[in-house]
């Protein structure tokens, strides 16, 4: 009987008609034990008329058993999979054990999860109900979640409902929540009524006052009159103590073989088989059983026994002494025997008190098997158990790694970071401990301790047992110096991977992870690094390169370092091709990140600001603190050249307070920049040169010198422009023309050479511009080029040559349009205008009405991309890409992929 939960009904109604309407949601349903519900996803159940409906609820048994509860939720069979991407169905597949194989990307999982859910949908409205999701198993909580985050189109309802102040990966804050408070005094009166017959009226006050509106407290109470006795009105217990003495007393009036076969129902689970061969190996009936059933503390259903609520199993549980407790779990490992080795070894562990070498080795294998199916949340617990069941020393300290490892993996930093710390605790093997501290440095550096990340890297080296694992250690710590602006330590460590590289054989891929490492901490401080990191591009030439993902970020970074319009630019967008198909979920901020910023330094505005958008989304989603502050800088810097104050502002002020967290001087450099920009963008001279000379004055205290990140040509621009000429101006000049030189590519020459020209005198200005241009043209910067147009318009304009200063402003303005840099296209008008040219003024690009979702999809299917392969390089379903699609035509009023395409290759 559900009463007092009108609203809640209600609630839950909408979500079931939206679902039959093709439109998806998720519901997460929290409140404490007995509080109802349970019983409102029955009742949605219920009212779920013209929908499928899939349950699952998770249990403490199988709380550690990979995928237990998805594969309760969906039953499927290997020919289900036969429809999904490749990478999807092979995840998918290995997850519920359908496929043989390993190693696949967890967020993979998921999103062969929604893939499946998405078609299942198309045939008829799906909804999923997952009650006490708390005590679900957590690979399949992480799949679930992907799902919830991305329902909108399809015609699935997720509802999941947990306990309060349980620990639950699915009470995610950015999912709707309801949360279940008590029913109200008249309810309550209903309820006692319709439990309590005729014995209601004597009851109600008391029933009230305990049962604090928690619907199980009632129903129990008025079962269980006699619990009211003594009972102080005004001094009611707290829930759910006052459930768990009720069933602790029924449990109490059983019979000792009673009670034992119930408490043996408490550890095995469902299977009364194993229920029976238990209690048999115990020396009672499972007979007895029936007592604990006429009692009202569970039923037997076919072959199965289910508890009427997990608090009386949770009881039964609790009061049983502690060695009662191991013998309950070695019978049940008994039991179960080769049948399910892994519930088998897990009740074998917990019946083990101090180390075991043959209990370890078999929790051993069971992490071992939860990693291949990209469990590594239970691989992770089981690894642990599998330390802790080791004497201590090298073999626990090799566990713990392990452990760590696998927690990374599943996400659980803190977890990973202590397991870590104690493996090396047990002073391990040397290449256990070098595993322990890379893991340790890679974890730093991907949560934001980058500092602390460069440190433990470069330790790692100091023990690795060889030269290629030392390579890729200090080719990681030069990625930490990256993103600290850490120049010193990075020329440092680059001497020392030279030094590696000149004098050992090491591994080719190492080899050029390496090589392209050290060329770019050469350029991090104004050096020539170009010809290593050439020399480690042109390594990668396996059939494969995205097969590593450090050696596949490697060669995206080597190719961005070199700036020009010759080297491996074709590898990037195979790369990121390669971690799509391979549903790679968890690498792809850190490369999209790489990969905005080359669009964005190039003529690919749009594709910049739908990768750095998407980079955000999942850095913001996987917790990756150092990419998310990377690609909100990255993404301020973009929009303040468009001149958008209120975006710019936004995603500069958030990288900036992530910057000063986790010291990330680099993202903190191209934020600052970004508002140094947005101010010149929009003629706030006196606030950019401001904002330029402090920035200025950073990189010097920090020691970076790498002329790529130094604001000296806007400096100087924004003093000429003040009409603050003079000797400080052709200091700044000439220092920054000799730190371009001294890198010696053709980006930093040519905006030296612009910024020479400036300083010119009439009669040299076509021969320093030229050159300027000339450097250019090895480039791919289109609105640097035109800024050097701009900036040789106005020169010429200024010395009243009209007619030439027109041939440089008009590519200026059209460059500035076509990439949508609008105060920039506005300045190239005026200055064009002032020449007395007729100039037609720029609209806004119409995709700048674009969401960055919908630019990203309207990206990809312009490219050829179907709607199922564009849902699938997104994680998305189909239904999701039509409905941004539908919004796409309804923004930009059209009506055609056909129309969608030539709008996007003429917009900017």
């Amino acid at each position: 009987m559900l009463v007092g939960r009108d609203a809640e009904r209600r609630r839950i109604d909408a979500l079931l008609a939206e679902a039959r309407l093709g439109q998806g949601g998720a519901l997460v349903i929290s409140g404490e034990a007995g509080i109802g519900k349970t019983t409102l996803l029955e009742d949605a159940r219920a009212r779920a008329t013209g929908i499928r409906v899939h349950t699952v609820t998770g249990t403490v048994t199988e709380r550690d058993l990979p995928f237990a509860g998805l594969a309760q939720l969906l039953r499927i069979q290997t020919s289900d999979l036969d429809r999904l991407p490749a990478p999807q169905a092979e995840a998918l597949g290995v997850a519920l054990a359908l496929r043989q194989g390993g190693g696949v990307d967890r967020f993979a999982v998921g999103a062969g999860l929604l893939s499946l859910l998405a078609q299942q949908s198309e045939e008829t409205p799906l909804c999923l109900l997952v009650d006490d999701a708390h005590q679900l198993d957590l690979p399949s909580q992480d799949a679930l979640l992907f799902v919830a985050r991305r329902l909108l189109a399809d015609s699935i309802c997720l509802l999941i409902a947990y306990r309060s102040g349980e620990p639950c990966r699915l009470a995610d804050p950015g999912l709707p929540t309801m949360t279940l408070s008590g029913i109200d005094e008249s309810a309550t009166r209903e309820l006692v009524r319709a439990e309590g017959g005729g014995r209601a009226g004597r009851i109600v006050d008391q029933v009230i006052a305990l049962a604090l509106g928690n619907p199980l407290a009632i129903r129990e109470l008025v079962a269980d009159p006699d619990a009211l006795v003594d009972q102080p009105i005004g001094f009611p217990r707290t829930l759910p103590t006052t459930l768990t003495d009720a069933y602790a007393r029924r449990a109490a009036e059983l019979s000792p073989d009673g009670l034992l076969s119930a408490r043996c129902a408490a550890v095995a689970g469902e299977d009364l088989a194993v229920i029976a061969q238990m209690c048999h190996g115990l020396g009672v009936s499972v007979s007895t059983l029936d007592e604990a059933e006429t009692a009202g503390l569970l039923r037997t259903d076919g072959g199965h026994v289910r508890f009427r609520h997990p608090l009386i199993r949770s009881a039964l549980y609790a009061d049983a002494p502690g060695t009662l407790r191991r013998q309950l779990h070695a019978a049940a490992a008994r039991a179960i025997g080769d049948g399910d080795p892994d519930r088998s070894a897990w009740h074998a562990s917990e019946a083990t008190l101090g180390p075991d070498r043959a209990v370890a080795e078999q929790m051993d294998e069971v992490a071992i098997r939860a990693a291949r199916r990209s469990a590594y949340a239970t691989a992770a617990h089981a690894a642990e158990r599998a330390a802790e069941l080791s004497a201590a020393g090298a073999e626990r300290g090799r566990r713990m790694v392990l452990a760590g490892t696998w927690a990374w993996r599943a996400g659980d930093v803190e977890r990973a970071s202590r397991l870590l710390r104690d493996a090396l605790a047990q002073q391990p093997a040397a290449d256990v401990h070098a595993r322990a501290l890379r893991a340790l440095g890679v974890i730093a550096a991907r949560s934001g301790a980058i500092d602390h990340a460069r440190d433990t890297l470069v330790r790692a080296a100091e023990v690795a047992p060889d030269a290629t694992d030392a390579l890729v250690d200090l080719a990681e710590a030069v990625d930490a110096c990256f993103y600290l602006g850490d120049s010193v330590t990075a020329v440092a460590l680059a001497e020392r991977i030279e030094r590696i590289l000149t004098g050992t054989d090491v591994d080719p891929d190492a080899r050029a992870q390496g090589s392209i490492a050290a060329g770019c901490a050469r350029v991090l401080v104004g050096q020539d690094g170009t010809g290593l990191i050439r020399d480690g591009l042109r390594r990668i030439t396996v059939d494969d390169p995205d097969h590593d993902p450090a050696l596949a970020t490697w060669a995206v970074l080597g190719v961005l370092f070199v700036r020009d319009t010759r080297t491996g630019r074709e590898l990037i967008q195979r790369i990121v091709d390669g971690r799509r198909a391979r549903s790679a979920v968890g690498e792809l901020p850190h490369l999209l990140f790489h990969v905005a910023r080359d669009e964005a330094t190039r003529d690919q505005w749009d594709r910049a600001e739908a990768d750095y958008g998407e980079a955000i989304a999942l850095a913001r989603e996987l917790g990756q603190s150092t990419e998310l502050a990377a690609s909100l800088a990255g993404l301020a810097w973009l929009e303040a050249r468009r001149g958008r104050a209120a975006e710019t502002t936004a995603y500069a002020e958030e990288s900036l307070a992530l910057c000063a967290e986790h010291r990330i001087r680099a993202m903190e450099v191209w934020a600052r920049l970004a508002l140094a920009d947005l101010a010149h963008a929009r003629g706030e001279i006196e606030t950019a040169l401001d904002r330029y000379l402090r920035l200025a004055a950073l990189l010097d205290r920090w020691e970076i010198g790498d002329p790529d990140l130094s604001p000296a040509p806007e400096i100087v621009e924004c003093r000429l422009r003040l009409g603050r000429a003079g000797p400080a101006v052709e200091q700044t000049a000439a220092a920054y023309a000799s730190a371009a030189a001294a890198k010696g590519q053709p980006w930093a020459l040519a905006r030296a050479a612009r910024t020479t020209a400036l300083l010119a005198g009439d009669d040299e200005i076509d021969a320093a511009f030229t050159r300027a241009l000339g450097f250019h043209s090895s480039t791919l910067d289109q609105f640097e080029r035109a800024r050097t147009h701009l900036a040789y318009g106005g020169r010429l304009r200024r010395s009243r040559r009209r007619i030439d200063a027109r041939a440089q402003l008009e590519p200026a303005l059209e460059s500035f349009i076509r990439l949508g840099a609008r105060p920039w296209a506005d300045l190239a008008a005026d200055e064009l205008a002032a020449t007395g040219a007729t100039v037609t003024r720029p609209d806004d690009s119409p995709t700048s009405r674009l969401t960055p979702r919908e630019l990203q999809i309207a990206m990809l299917l312009t490219e050829g991309r179907t709607t199922k392969e564009t849902a699938g390089a997104l994680f998305l379903s189909p239904k999701t890409v039509e409905y941004h699609l539908r919004n796409i035509y309804t923004k930009l009023d059209i009506s055609s992929r056909v129309e969608l395409a030539a709008l996007i290759s003429s917009a900017p």
